[in-house]
């Protein structure tokens, strides 16, 4: 059964809804830059794809009163989510069986540690504190789009979201829901930089996918959400569909607690089942939405896997990491809702940075924005948490 995308949403460094996000996209408009949110020790050494509204601003934009408990996980989401749900032109998300399946590694850890050294002296900080958890995240967005059907939580790291679009395609198909909105949704915050920096994987500069001199990824913050819905459904309300979602897999290559096997054995994986679902050749991938985090470990084990998978017939390819940096768990949403504009206006969109090819293997990415007609995407999202792979078809 063909799960359609109905409607999408986004907000991210490189703009605030998917009009904004798509004409950065065409014009090579980057959105890394120095953190001016909040204080970090880090902040003159690093550079990240920070969306330039305070906390404060997004609440305003959602209208929640001044004292609410969402995190800037949970209003980033709340946002993309509330843009996907008009896009699909559904104005009451509980008349039909409707669930939610929501990714996040970060969760409201920038509540966390706003008020961590206040809890025990200030009573009254203590209810932010279950803003931290990544389920209350989901439920928040749930709460503001007032959706009382299935809620769910995915935290498996880098391909968290790409997970979410797997569970609710499969909802879907086996019958129990008729609308899943899927996707994820990431901020920025001390906990995360700190973590990559010890992890020495952070750049100092513009993050270069697939290049041979590639010195690590920029962390960034990002939302998106897709409305996926039955055939039936479709059918049923004279639908439009955006695109279609024909295939997915997973795979944990078990390697390594931090990186990928140097095979890519993970990622092979991954996109073979994708592959094998949708019931395509290598030859009918028109481009893929490469991982691309520009980490000496990944682009090299992503490479591996892609060469493994399609031989000599390699398509063009890009990561649009270098518009958006490692938006971590929302990276496969985000870059779904790139897919799906890849399909819809037939181009194929610039792999930023790229000077030098890598000395292990001839791989060379889009560089350039390309005008192409694409009918079929496979999107990848690799990393700590497993392999996905999902693959993105329009009739058009």
């Amino acid at each position: 059964m063909k799960v359609a995308i109905t409607g999408m949403g986004i907000i991210s460094s490189i703009g605030n809804n998917v009009e904004e996000n798509y004409a950065a996209l065409i014009s090579g408009k980057t959105g890394i830059s120095s953190i001016e949110n909040f204080d970090t020790a880090h902040a003159a050494v690093i550079k990240v794809g920070e969306i330039k509204k305070s906390n404060q601003q997004l609440t305003q934009q959602l209208g929640l009163p001044a004292d609410n408990d969402f995190s800037r996980t949970s209003l980033l989401g709340a946002i993309a989510a509330q843009q996907a749900l008009k896009n699909a032109g559904i104005k009451d998300c509980n008349e039909y069986r409707t669930g939610l399946v929501s990714a996040t590694s970060v969760g409201g850890m920038d509540m966390t540690e706003k008020f961590y050294y206040d809890y025990f002296e200030d009573e009254s900080v203590r209810r932010y504190i279950t803003s931290h958890d990544c389920g209350e995240v989901t439920h928040a967005i749930a709460e503001h789009i007032g959706l009382k059907g299935l809620v769910t939580t995915v935290s498996t790291a880098c391909s968290s979201a790409a997970n979410a679009i797997m569970i609710g395609a499969r909802l879907i198909q086996s019958g129990q829901l008729d609308r899943v909105i899927v996707g994820g949704t990431d901020a920025l915050a001390k906990f995360t930089i700190n973590g990559f920096k010890t992890l020495m994987i952070l750049s100092d500069t513009y993050n270069t996918p697939f290049d041979n001199n590639r010195k690590g990824l920029n962390l960034g913050e990002a939302a998106a959400f897709l409305v996926l819905e039955s055939d039936a459904m479709v059918q049923k309300a004279n639908k439009k569909v955006l695109a279609y979602v024909s295939g997915f897999g997973n795979a944990n290559d078990a390697y390594h607690q931090t990186a990928s096997s140097e095979n890519g054995e993970g990622a092979f994986l991954a996109m073979q089942k994708a592959l094998k679902m949708s019931g395509l050749n290598v030859a009918d991938i028109d481009y893929i939405n490469a991982h691309g985090t520009a980490t000496p470990n990944n682009d090299l084990s992503e490479g591996r896997a892609i060469l493994r998978v399609f031989g000599e017939n390699v398509p063009e390819f890009s990561s649009t990491k270098g518009f958006t940096g490692h938006t971590l768990a929302a990276a496969a949403a985000i870059e779904a809702v790139y897919s799906v504009l890849a399909l819809q206006n037939n181009v194929v969109f610039p792999n930023l940075n790229f000077k030098t090819p890598m000395e292990e293997f001839d791989l060379i990415p889009q560089t350039t924005l390309k005008e192409k007609s694409i009918s079929h995407v496979l999107s990848n999202s690799f990393g700590f948490g497993g392999n996905c792979s999902t693959v993105l078809f329009s009739k058009n």
